[in-house]
C-alpha cells in the first residue's frame, strides 16, 4: 500500500468494540425489518388462538396407589441368594400396572368399545357417560370395528343407519384378527328403535335414552386389541415421594371422567389379579379335596346302610369289650394308615407336577397335614418364584434375563424338593409298612371273637375308617376355604381417581406466550442467519477487517437507466461517490504524470465495467484527456453503453492487424473522453494480452493520455489480467455488496501478497443505502448496479416520482 494514502490499512479493533459492533448490527437489521416481525407475531399469535379454541380439552386424572413390597419368604435360603432387590420389585409392580393383561382385565369392567360422538361444526366430540341412545353390541356376532356409524332419528320410534367411512374392521368372535373391508351395503336403513339390529356385519340394539324427538350420533365400536393398546401404555405411574410405596397413577383424557374411571377400574384389577394368584393354592387344595371327598362320600352311605342291615338282621348292637378293644385298636391305626396313604399319594402328585413343571397346580402341604417345615418351605419359595414369574412374562419374553434368572432360581428349587420328596416317600413307604404289620398282629386277637360280633366289627371298621377319613378331608376343606375367604389384597387403594380441575392442554397463557417468543425469535434467527450464515460480501466493518487491501470507495444502490451517470446525472450522490474517488487518488497517483488505473473484479457481475466508465467520466469533467481501453477480450461491454460498434478496436492492434493504434481509438460525445474498445473477440484472447505489444501500447498511450482505465476480465475466471498488473499505477478491485463471496476476498489478499501489487484498492460497490447511513453516519444518495432498465408505465411512474 502507498503510504501517501489517507485510507491505512485497518486496525483490529478492540473485541469488545467488534462485539458491540456486531449486536448493534443485528439490532439494526432486526428494527429494520419491524413489518417481517408484526407479520410473525401477527401469525404465530393467531395460531395461538385458533389452537385454544379449537384444539380439545385434555384433563388428567390422578389416584394414589398403595403397593406394599414383597415379602421374599425365604427363611430356608439367604435373600441375597435370589438376588431379592425391593426397589426392582416396585418397578416390576409399575411395569405390570402398566401391562397388557391388567389393562386387559380393567377394559373388562368398562363399556369402553362402544364410543358415542357428536359432530360439531370444527370437530367432533365423544359423549362419555351419557349419550342421548345406547347400543348393545352382541360381540359373539360379527361386528364392524374402527369405523363410525351414523345413527340418525327423527322421532321416537325408530332410526336409520348410514356408514360415512370408506373402510370398516370386521371382527369374528374368539378371533382378535381384523378383516379390512369397504363400506358395507345395506338393504334396509331404518330400523326401530329396541329392536335387534342383524346383518352379516353386525349385531346391534339401539334404544333412546333421552327424549329427543330427533337427532345424530356417531357410533363408533372399537375392538378389544385396539382399545388395550391404547389405554395399555396411557397410564403414567410414579412414586408419591422418593423409596416411596405408594404410587400416583395418572391418564391424559379428553373426557375426565372417562379417565377418572379407567384408572380406577385398573387399580380394582390389579388388586383382583393379586387376590387370585394368593387364592390359587387354597383353590388348588379345596379341588384336590374336593376330588377325594366326592367317591368317599358315596362309599361312606353305602356302609352305612350295609351297617345299619347287619344290625336289623342279627339283632346285635353292642360289642363285648374284648371286641371293643380291639376295635378302637384297630380304628387307630387304620386312621393313621390312611392318612400316611394320603401322604404319599400327594407325594406322588406332587413328584408328577415337579417332573412336568407345572408349578399352577401345586398343593401346599400344610394344606393336606403334612407338617414337615423343610418341605412346606420349599414348596412356598418355589410359588413365589412361580408368582414373580407370571408378573415378568406380562412385560417381558421368555429369553429375558430377569425371566431366566427366575427359571434358574425355579430349577434349583425343583430339584432340592425332587430330592427331598425321595427321602419323605421312603419314610411314609416305612411307617405304611410297619401300620400293615401291626394291623396283621391285631387281626390274630380278631379271629377269636364270636363270627357275627367279627362281621359287625369289620363293617363298623370300614365305616369308621371312611367316617374318619371323610371328616378329615372335610376338616381341611374347610381350612383351605377358610384362608381364601379370608385372603385380601396386599396392595389397596389410598385414594380413587378424580380429575384436576384445570385442563392440561391447551395451556392458553402458555400458548400465547409461546407464540409471543416464537413471533420475535423467528425473525432474529433469520437475520442471525443472513448475518452469521450467509457468504457474501454484506458488511462494510467486516470487509474492512477481512481485507487486506483497503476500501477506497463505498458506491451505493440505486436502479438506472443509464450507466453513464456521472454524465446524465451530475448532482447524484454516484456521482459524488466517484468525484471523492477521483479525490482521493490525487494522493496516489503521482502528480501531473500520465497514470494507468486497471479495474478488475473477482467474478463477472459485480460492477467492474460501471466502476471503470464512471471512474473515467469524473476525470473527463475533471479535463483530464482520459482513456478507457476494453482488455476483456471475451466478453466485451463498454461498445453496447456508448452506442459504438464494436468491429475494431484492441484485438487488432494486439493480433497485428493494425499496427496504428491512433486508427483504433474511437471518440466520445463528451470531451476530454475518448474509447479504446476490445475489438472482434479472438480465439485466443490470453495468448494476445501476454504477447508483449500491451506493454509497447501502453507507453505510447502514456504520451498522448492523462488518464488510462483498463476494464479487464474478472481476475478469479481468467489470467490474462495477471500479465497486466505490472503496467498499472493503481489496481481497482471491485467488491459487490451481498453479491461478492467472502472467498473472494481471500483472493484478492493472495493476489496482493504474491503479485506485491502496492497501490491496491477495493471499490465496495452497490451497497444498501441503510448499510451506508448505519456504518459511516452519511450517504452517498441513492447508489447502483447495472440492472437492466424497467419498462412500463408503473417504470414511469417510479423514475417520476423516486427518481
Amino acid at each position: 500500500m502507498n503510504p501517501n494514502t489517507p485510507y491505512n490499512s485497518p486496525q483490529q479493533p478492540f473485541q469488545d468494540e467488534d462485539d458491540l459492533h456486531q449486536i448493534k448490527d443485528i439490532v439494526r437489521r432486526y428494527l429494520r425489518n419491524w413489518y417481517w416481525v408484526g407479520l410473525s407475531l401477527f401469525v404465530f399469535i393467531l395460531g395461538a388462538f385458533l389452537i385454544n379454541r379449537y384444539s380439545p380439552k385434555v384433563y388428567r386424572s390422578t389416584s394414589q396407589f398403595f403397593v406394599k413390597e414383597e415379602d421374599s419368604g425365604m427363611n430356608l435360603f439367604d435373600q441375597r441368594l435370589f438376588g431379592y432387590n425391593s426397589e426392582l420389585d416396585m418397578t416390576n409392580q409399575m411395569i405390570i400396572l402398566r401391562s397388557r393383561p391388567i389393562a386387559e382385565l380393567a377394559l373388562k369392567k368398562l363399556d369402553f368399545q362402544v364410543e358415542y360422538l357428536y359432530e360439531g361444526y370444527v370437530s367432533k366430540a365423544e359423549l362419555y357417560p351419557t349419550a342421548p341412545i345406547l347400543a348393545e353390541v352382541d360381540w359373539k356376532h360379527p361386528q364392524l370395528v374402527n369405523g363410525e356409524i351414523e345413527v340418525r332419528w327423527t322421532d321416537k320410534n325408530s332410526f336409520n343407519i348410514a356408514f360415512p367411512d370408506e373402510e370398516y374392521g370386521l371382527t369374528q368372535s374368539n378371533n382378535s384378527d381384523i378383516t379390512k373391508i369397504n363400506r358395507p351395503v345395506q338393504e334396509k336403513s331404518q330400523h326401530a328403535f329396541g329392536e335387534w339390529v342383524e346383518t352379516p356385519y353386525m349385531r346391534i340394539k339401539v334404544s333412546l335414552t333421552s327424549g329427543e324427538n330427533e337427532g345424530k350420533i356417531l357410533v363408533k365400536l372399537r375392538d378389544k386389541q385396539s382399545l388395550i393398546n391404547q389405554y395399555a401404555g396411557a397410564v403414567g405411574i410414579a412414586p408419591v415421594e422418593k423409596l416411596s410405596s405408594i404410587l400416583q397413577l395418572s391418564i391424559d383424557s379428553n373426557l375426565p371422567n372417562k379417565g377418572m374411571d379407567y384408572l380406577n377400574a385398573l387399580m380394582e384389577a390389579y388388586m383382583e389379579n393379586e387376590l387370585n394368584q394368593k387364592n390359587r393354592t387354597s383353590s388348588n387344595t379345596i379341588n384336590f379335596i374336593d376330588e377325594q371327598l366326592a367317591g368317599l362320600s358315596d362309599t361312606l352311605s353305602f356302609i352305612e346302610d350295609r351297617l345299619e342291615g347287619f344290625r336289623s338282621e342279627n339283632r346285635i348292637y353292642n360289642i363285648s369289650s374284648q371286641g371293643t378293644n380291639v376295635f378302637d385298636r384297630l380304628a387307630e391305626l387304620d386312621r393313621e394308615l390312611a392318612q400316611e396313604k394320603l401322604k404319599r399319594e400327594y407325594y406322588r402328585n406332587l413328584q408328577n407336577y415337579l417332573v412336568k413343571e407345572d408349578y399352577n397346580e401345586i398343593i401346599v402341604p400344610s394344606g393336606l397335614g403334612i407338617d414337615d417345615p423343610i418341605l412346606n418351605n420349599l414348596i412356598k419359595n418355589l410359588l413365589e418364584l412361580q408368582n414373580q414369574k407370571a408378573s415378568l412374562m406380562t412385560t417381558q419374553k421368555e429369553a429375558s434375563p430377569a425371566v431366566r434368572e427366575v427359571n434358574r432360581k425355579l430349577q434349583d428349587l425343583n430339584n432340592s424338593v425332587r430330592e427331598l420328596l425321595v427321602n419323605v416317600d421312603e419314610n411314609a413307604a416305612f411307617l405304611i409298612r410297619d401300620l400293615e404289620r401291626r394291623i396283621s398282629a391285631i387281626d390274630l386277637e380278631f379271629s377269636r371273637l364270636p363270627a357275627k360280633e367279627q362281621n359287625l366289627l369289620r363293617i363298623q371298621r370300614e365305616f369308621t375308617f371312611s367316617e374318619g377319613i371323610y371328616n378329615f378331608l372335610a376338616q381341611k376343606r374347610a381350612e383351605a376355604a377358610i384362608t381364601k375367604a379370608s385372603n385380601t389384597p396386599n396392595n389397596k387403594i389410598i385414594e380413587y381417581a378424580r380429575p384436576l380441575p384445570d385442563p392440561i392442554s391447551p395451556r392458553p397463557m402458555r400458548n400465547y406466550a409461546l407464540a409471543l417468543s416464537l413471533g420475535l425469535l423467528i425473525p432474529l434467527l433469520f437475520v442471525l442467519a443472513k448475518v452469521y450464515l450467509s457468504d457474501k460480501v454484506k458488511d462494510v466493518k467486516e470487509l474492512e477487517k477481512k481485507a487486506q487491501v483497503p476500501i477506497l470507495a463505498s458506491v451505493a444502490f440505486r436502479k438506472l437507466y443509464n450507466e453513464l451517470v456521472v454524465f446524465m446525472d451530475k448532482n447524484s450522490g454516484i456521482t459524488e461517490a466517484f468525484r471523492s474517488l477521483r479525490a482521493n487518488m490525487n494522493f496516489v497517483l503521482p502528480k501531473d504524470q500520465p497514470s494507468v488505473i486497471l479495474v478488475s473484479s473477482n467474478t463477472s457481475g459485480e460492477g467492474k465495467t460501471f466502476c471503470s466508465i464512471n471512474l473515467a467520466s469524473v476525470y473527463s469533467l475533471a479535463g483530464k484527456k482520459t482513456l478507457i481501453i476494453g482488455t476483456d477480450l471475451r466478453k466485451p461491454k463498454i461498445a453496447k453503453e456508448f452506442g459504438l460498434s464494436n468491429d475494431k478496436g484492441l484485438s487488432n492492434y494486439l493480433s497485428g492487424q493494425q499496427d496504428d493504434w491512433k486508427q483504433l481509438i474511437k471518440g466520445t460525445a463528451y470531451e476530454h473522453l475518448d474509447i479504446l474498445l476490445s475489438g472482434p473477440i479472438p480465439p485466443n484472447p490470453a495468448e494476445l494480452i501476454g504477447n508483449g505489444k500491451m506493454s509497447k501500447l501502453m507507453e505510447e498511450l502514456r504520451g498522448a493520455y492523462d488518464i488510462i482505465i483498463l476494464d479487464t476480465p474478472p481476475i478469479g475466471m481468467v489470467s490474462e489480467t495477471l500479465e497486466m498488473f505490472p503496467l498499472a499505477d493503481a489496481v481497482f478491485f471491485v467488491v459487490r455488496y451481498n453479491y461478492t463471496l467472502k472467498s473472494g476476498i481471500d483472493h484478492i489478499n493472495h493476489l496482493k501478497t504474491a503479485q506485491k501489487l502496492q497501490n491496491s484498492y477495493i471499490i465496495f460497490n452497490a451497497v444498501d443505502e441503510k448499510e451506508m447511513q448505519y456504518n459511516y453516519g452519511y450517504g452517498y444518495g441513492y447508489g447502483y448496479y447495472g440492472e437492466e432498465e424497467s419498462k412500463g408505465v408503473l417504470a414511469s411512474i417510479r423514475k417520476k416520482w423516486f427518481g
